[in-house]
């Protein structure tokens, strides 16, 4: 592998991930149909640091404001909505770095030249204690990144003498971090949208892991401190997930606005865009569109302040993002599908672009983080009743 390009250290991420937008546009339908990045693009968003964005400073990372990281996310969601979710993915997860000891998260994350960690949300994997670690086996799915990683995450449950390990009364859960050449990634993530972001399952078979490079699940204690590792994890996964969803409605938004301006609707007089229906369509959506953005930004912003002015999010600023976050998501899905209805069978047809952001819009919605029980969740905390805050 070719070393990387050295980028000038005043570069500005969010300035890279513009620089970058032209290359990943220009590559997406090769994302797609291939489900991974092509190797320019990959080596382009590696060698900005756009995979260090919450890795420690100290430990080589770029330790990004968390309201940066959002706007990085939503740029490169303009260009392609895969690029955006797998490169932010993997970037949060590298948060965890701040959680282990220093010379174990570098030899995962900065070490080498492009290093990323693709990880898994189910604890399907078993870790048998052994001196100095543990055999690691399982069979973990929706590791986003897969193929463009160099580290998996197995998320595993932890077995001592035969039995479950517990922590605060619950059974122990760790990420177990193995080089990628150590695991099986299995060819599994074949989807009707969001294919580029190669969230394939991967197998481990009794992989040995150094205790070191292992990290607990939940209330792991921070070893690199920094405001940054004071938002909590599920947050930042909700902001740049929503982000994203709004970058693929303002897309479509956009390919329909040069569609209207062309197309003449069967048996109809003009083109689309002379039909009131299709004016007032596209007026709504904006208006949602740059409501749910607004509220999004805001919150994010909300957090963060109180995250710097007295180091923890408020109750009420958690609230408000997973609100947000949720709501981004199931807004823009609203947009695009309002947008679809439109544009007749143009849009049903492979090639087109609404057609690929209807499918990639209805992938995101059935992540958890655009689940509509969050709504049901904040109304209980907005009439008083008792919620899981740990899911804020």
């Amino acid at each position: 592998m070719n070393a990387p390009s050295q980028l000038p250290a005043t570069t500005c991420p969010l300035e890279s991930a513009r620089k970058l937008a032209p290359l990943i546009r220009e590559n997406a339908n090769a994302i797609e149909t291939s489900r991974e990045f092509p190797r320019p693009v990959f080596e382009g968003l590696a060698d900005a640091g756009l995979f260090l964005t919450c890795v420690p400073k100290a430990l080589g990372g770029l330790e990004v404001d968390f309201p940066l990281q959002v706007q990085i996310a939503e740029t490169l969601g303009k260009a392609d909505a895969s690029t955006a979710w797998a490169v932010n993915q993997g970037a949060t997860f590298g948060s965890f770095a701040a959680y282990m000891q220093p010379d174990a998260a570098r030899e995962i994350w900065t070490d080498k030249p492009r290093s990323v960690v693709s990880n898994t949300p189910e604890p399907s994997g078993k870790a048998i204690v052994v001196p100095g670690g543990y055999r690691v086996s399982g069979k973990h799915g929706f590791s986003t990144g897969s193929r463009h990683s160099s580290w998996v995450a197995s998320q595993a449950q932890i077995i001592d003498n035969g039995e479950v390990r517990q922590r605060d009364g619950k059974p122990e859960m760790r990420f177990c971090f193995v080089p990628k050449a150590e695991a099986q990634v299995l060819d599994t993530w074949h989807t009707r949208g969001m294919r580029g972001t190669g969230t394939n399952h991967f197998e481990l078979k009794d992989v040995f892991v150094p205790e070191a490079r292992t990290v607990y699940t939940t209330k792991p204690a921070r070893v690199t401190d920094g405001t940054r590792y004071r938002v909590p994890q599920t947050l930042v996964f909700a902001a740049g997930d929503g982000v994203v969803a709004l970058a693929v409605a303002r897309n479509c938004i956009d390919a329909f606005c040069e569609l209207a301006g062309s197309k003449a609707p069967h048996r109809m007089t003009g083109l689309l865009r002379d039909q009131p229906i299709a004016q007032y369509n596209v007026g709504e959506c904006e208006a949602k569109l740059r409501s749910a953005h607004a509220f999004l930004m805001d919150a994010v912003a909300q957090l963060w302040d109180d995250v710097t002015r007295t180091g923890a999010p408020s109750m009420e600023a958690r609230v408000a993002l997973r609100l947000a976050g949720t709501h981004a998501i199931r807004v823009a899905a609203q947009i695009v599908e309002s947008i679809y209805a439109d544009c007749g069978a143009t849009a049903i047809f492979e090639g087109n672009a609404i057609q690929r952001y209807f499918q990639d819009i209805h992938v995101i919605t059935q992540h958890m983080q655009g689940r509509r029980v969050f709504y049901e969740m904040i109304g209980k905390y907005q009439l008083g009743l008792q919620i899981d805050e740990s899911r804020m």
